[in-house]
């Protein structure tokens, strides 16, 4: 994703003016961050992937047959 960013010195209030995409995303980061549930289980999920506690998909589905 490319960020736009300007910058309006001219101001004596600085500002700068980005898309409303990446304020979107800027937006669910806060929200992500701010839920300490959900933080706790991607660190748990990132722990578990250095582990090697993870599979990939395609490989657990080969294990069970269905692929």
């Amino acid at each position: 994703m490319e960020t736009a960013v300007m910058k309006h010195p001219e101001h004596t209030t600085r500002y700068v003016t980005i898309t409303e995409d990446e304020y979107e995303s800027m937006k669910s980061t806060i929200e992500i961050l701010s839920d300490k549930e959900l933080v706790g289980s991607i660190k748990r999920g990132k722990a578990d992937i250095k582990a090697g506690r993870i599979k990939p998909l395609k490989e657990y589905l080969k294990e069970r047959g269905v692929i």
